[in-house]
């Protein structure tokens, strides 16, 4: 729950204009927005505590799952390894299930996501819509991916930054990095594998959470 929730707080092609082989990583991250409006991948999550003082190293934590989207409100992360969770937004309320805990947060969904890495992926339209909560920064091409910088407008937010890492494809655009640094300066990176764009077998009925019997449910 502790991997799961940091990773929240702290996710048709259509014809444009840009030629992606030239254009910038900003430009890049409108395509995905546009173009993606639904998604599906395999993820791996890697947390990595901030070091304490006297501290030579700190160990992480890994997990794995799927991650998929609808946008412009639904959204679902299910954890397999180490243990079994799930986060599902489906369109009205956010709801966190863990299974170790036997217990359900359930939140309404447009006061808990905002500044928020799920924002950035799963549910802006397009950069305008991006930039209404984030300060957007085009980053130096690394590893073969463009990189984008966001910086929450909120000086609340629980998180610090956001770094997307984005893989043009020849006519798509596909996510392969989040790089998430939460306000405690807890490291979060979620690689993503075998993205799917637009799967015709998506809809909203996989985002529906029913929960399970004998668990409690507790409403922030």
């Amino acid at each position: 729950m502790r991997a799961l929730r940091h990773a929240l707080t702290v996710l048709t092609v259509g014809v444009f204009s840009v030629n992606l082989a030239s254009a910038s990583s900003l430009d890049t991250l409108d395509t995905f927005l546009k173009s993606t409006q639904s998604g599906r991948a395999d993820f791996t999550q890697v947390v990595t505590p901030p070091a304490k003082a006297g501290q030579a190293s700190v160990r992480s934590k890994t997990s794995t799952g799927q991650f998929s989207f609808v946008r412009p409100t639904r959204f679902r992360f299910d954890y397999v390894k180490p243990f079994v969770q799930v986060i599902v937004a489906d369109g009205q309320t956010l709801w966190l299930y863990d299974t170790d805990l036997e217990q359900v947060t359930a939140r309404k969904q447009a006061q808990a996501l905002g500044s928020t890495p799920a924002a950035l992926v799963a549910t802006a339209a397009d950069l305008n819509a991006l930039q209404k909560e984030f300060n957007l920064d085009a980053q130096v091409e690394t590893d073969g991916l463009q990189w984008v910088q966001a910086t929450p407008k909120n000086r609340e937010s629980t998180i610090q930054s956001v770094r997307l890492g984005l893989r043009v494809d020849g006519a798509h655009v596909r996510l392969a990095k989040l790089e998430i640094l939460d306000a405690m300066g807890q490291r979060s990176v979620l690689s993503f594998e075998r993205f799917e764009i637009n799967p015709a077998n998506l809809g909203a009925a996989q985002f529906q959470f029913a929960v399970p019997k004998g668990v409690s449910v507790i409403r922030p």
